[in-house]
């Protein structure tokens, strides 16, 4: 056997071994295993004949709902089970993959009852010309270099300026709603707008400070993440984006906090009068105030958000839950803390195993000639 020939054995004994293993589960955990023999034989033929092989709809939603599960980094995983699964793996084109998309903003956003949704599309191991997608959210706001500074959100200025070398070319405004970009194969990336009347935006107010209001600060409802590739049984879907609902320190201890980000503490002070000659201990004061309008301001507009205790306490009951059948427990630690009063929950005080199982959420290699 030449090398090549060598390669691609290991390649197939490879996935064989990680079929059989994730089958292996979804099959014991769904009580089905008397089918599994069955469906073990179809899918060793099939890997052997194509070097790959097509899960059923219920390996495709159990296996999305596993990776959930296996997220080391996500504190909501409470709940996994509620997870919808739109399966996209019949779209061919870019009109018909950005269809979809508008289809799971709008199940997702549910006018603000948000639901836990990923919308999943064929691998590259079964097209020619696989669909991508290179936002980093499906929503998202877009970032300007101006002579005047910075106008939107500094995180996307790269990506922002590469779609405008693509041919989008808005004015500059702080809250501008970035097009959704999908390539098919190698051909030259698309570009589409999503029609304002589907993104459901939060504007920011505090219940006690009524100058919050003039600061002129908003977010969208929904965090949908599209960058990242989802592996189920050794297929790599590399097009899968997914969400959940915030919890409130993302948008008001990181996104409105940071200094590489919208930097509004120094602003959030000096309204509330804050001594910030006197020590550090404004900055703590602010945030609590930007996380209180974040969190006031969301469920104002009837927008699904949790705050950052309670879900602490929902991943305890997590915890508990998988205990309960004798599941073992990974988790990152430097990622479920809060960013805001990280002792004050039991997350802090205790560590977890970071080992990473499969099914999984991983994060894309940028591999794009255009936007990579």
């Amino acid at each position: 056997m030449n090398s090549i020939g060598a390669q691609v054995e290991r390649i197939s004994v490879g996935l064989k071994e990680k079929a059989k293993s994730f089958l292996g589960q979804v099959y014991e955990e769904n009580n089905l295993l008397e089918k599994l023999p069955a469906r073990w034989k179809v899918v060793e033929k099939e890997i052997e004949e194509t070097g790959s092989y097509i899960h059923t709809f219920l390996e495709l939603e159990y296996g999305a709902k596993l990776a959930w599960r296996n997220s080391n980094r996500c504190i909501g995983r409470l709940f996994w089970k509620s997870l919808k699964v739109i399966d996209c793996r019949d779209v061919e084109t870019e009109n018909e993959a950005f269809d979809c998309i508008l289809d799971h903003i709008d199940y997702a956003t549910n006018g603000g009852k948000i639901r836990n949704t990923v919308s999943i599309f064929a691998p590259p191991s079964l097209s020619n010309e696989p669909l991508k997608i290179w936002n980093h959210q499906l929503i998202r706001y877009a970032g300007f270099e101006t002579s005047k500074g910075i106008i939107g959100d500094p995180a996307s200025i790269e990506l922002t300026h590469k779609m405008k070398l693509l041919g989008w070319n808005p004015k500059p405004a702080p809250w501008t709603i970035l097009p959704i970009v999908i390539q098919k194969g190698d051909k030259a990336p698309q570009i589409f707008e999503i029609p304002k009347y589907m993104i459901k935006e939060v504007p920011m107010e505090h219940p006690d400070h009524p100058w919050f209001a003039d600061l002129g600060l908003q977010w969208y409802a929904v965090p949908m993440i599209a960058d990242m590739e989802l592996h189920i049984g050794g297929i790599k879907y590399r097009f899968a984006p997914f969400n959940g609902w915030y919890m409130g320190t993302e948008i008001g201890a990181r996104n409105f906090a940071d200094e590489n980000r919208f930097n509004m503490l120094p602003v959030v002070a000096e309204k509330m009068g804050l001594n910030r000659q006197r020590g550090s201990l404004w900055k703590d004061q602010a945030l609590l105030t930007l996380n209180e309008a974040v969190l006031y301001s969301f469920r104002k507009n009837r927008a699904r958000i949790v705050d950052h205790h309670t879900a602490a306490e929902q991943f305890q009951k997590f915890i508990n839950d998988e205990n309960a059948v004798n599941r073992s427990i990974t988790g990152d630690w430097n990622w479920l803390i809060p960013p805001s009063s990280p002792a004050s929950t039991f997350i802090f005080h205790r560590s977890f195993d970071n080992t990473i199982k499969d099914p999984n959420f991983y994060y894309r290699k940028k591999t794009c000639p255009f936007l990579g």
